[in-house]
């Protein structure tokens, strides 16, 4: 019999495959190493491939789709339900298989090696960021314990230091043997200083070649950062009908607990993807701080919504609509005009 499905449960080194014929018959459990399973499946006529979007989901769906096969990756939220009792991995290749073949199934494109080098830029970036903020909350503590506070911000906390390890006239207020300690997260800091700054170099290098994110980078609270990040993410915008649904992919829009006439809406769902959702509210936010000195449709309504809202309440709202101008202009081509009459 001919295998027309199979879920595909991968891990390290072990991988386990799930195969059912046209009826639904099971007719392949096996167990492969991570040697044995590509010579496996250039053996097997092409068919319907479904993987969890999970670690190195991306290179083995690229892999089985060179060898002519369908490979459709899938969110492991949604193949859960289809796991009986105990979770194994057979359970869970039996789950996978049985998921792929679902008409309301939602799949997740599979990305190229460009678009995962560009988020490995991105993930970088975030990692050495809060480990930047670590070393730099650690020596606030440590010189206030001297007395010697810094205003909010890098570039304020870099100018006491400044003056704490002057070598001409040094801060008679922190010992030697405390200067010593702090010494190290200075270092540490300029450091991370460095490599972000190279971090961002490579991604300006490949904004300024990338024909959409410079368009989205024209939309309000969004910058290169935001930019690269959306156009590496979302590979397909076409797998999104609106601007609602990619907003809410986004985790932009109240979670429901619903039920007959009752429509009960609460905070938004923080679904999908987390890092794209936390730089559009923070794009959102630097715009309200300076709504007040540009006049445009966004900053007015931004305005009409500060005078009946909270302002946090109004940037995860603002968020919303950029995620919506994001969609538009990835879906149609067109660059942005802030004058739209969509915006108004």
């Amino acid at each position: 019999m001919k295998v027309t499905t199979i879920g595909l449960d991968i891990a390290k080194s072990v991988f386990q495959v799930h195969g059912v014929d046209e009826t639904g018959e099971v007719i392949l459990t096996r167990r492969f190493t991570r040697r044995k399973l590509l010579p496996f499946f250039a053996k097997l006529p092409s068919c319907l491939i479904g993987i969890e979007a999970c670690a190195t989901a991306h290179h083995w769906a690229r892999e089985l789709a060179a060898l002519g096969h369908e490979v459709k990756l899938m969110p492991p939220a949604y193949v859960k339900a289809y796991v009986k009792r105990s979770k194994t991995d057979a359970a869970d290749a039996e789950a996978i298989c049985e998921a792929v073949t679902r008409p309301s199934m939602r799949f997740v494109p599979v990305k190229s090696p460009e678009q995962q080098s560009l988020l490995m830029l991105h993930r970088t970036r975030s990692l050495i960021v809060r480990q930047r903020t670590m070393a730099a909350n650690a020596l606030r503590a440590h010189l206030a314990e001297f007395g010697l506070v810094a205003n909010p911000g890098v570039h304020n906390l870099m100018k006491l230091i400044a003056r704490v390890f002057d070598e001409a006239d040094p801060d008679p207020a922190v010992p030697m043997m405390a200067r010593k300690a702090l010494s190290v997260f200075v270092r540490r800091l300029e450091g991370l200083d460095d490599e972000l700054r190279v971090l961002e170099k490579e991604l300006l290098d490949w904004h300024r070649q990338n024909e959409t994110s410079q368009r989205l980078a024209a939309v309000p609270g969004i910058g290169i950062i935001t930019a690269t990040a959306l156009v590496a993410t979302v590979s397909d915008i076409q797998a999104f009908r609106s601007g609602r649904q990619f907003a809410a992919w986004l985790g932009l829009v109240p979670k429901q607990n619903s039920s007959g006439d009752k429509v009960r809406l609460g905070g938004i769902s923080k679904q999908g993807d987390r890092y794209l959702r936390r730089l559009l509210v923070i794009g959102a936010t630097a715009v309200i701080r300076h709504s007040k000195r540009r006049d445009t449709p966004v900053t007015a309504w931004v305005r009409g919504m500060l005078e009946k809202k909270p302002a946090r309440l109004v940037s995860v709202a603002l968020a919303n609509k950029t995620a919506r101008i994001v969609w538009a202009l990835m879906a149609n081509g067109k660059p942005y005009h802030p004058y739209h009459t969509a915006l108004s």
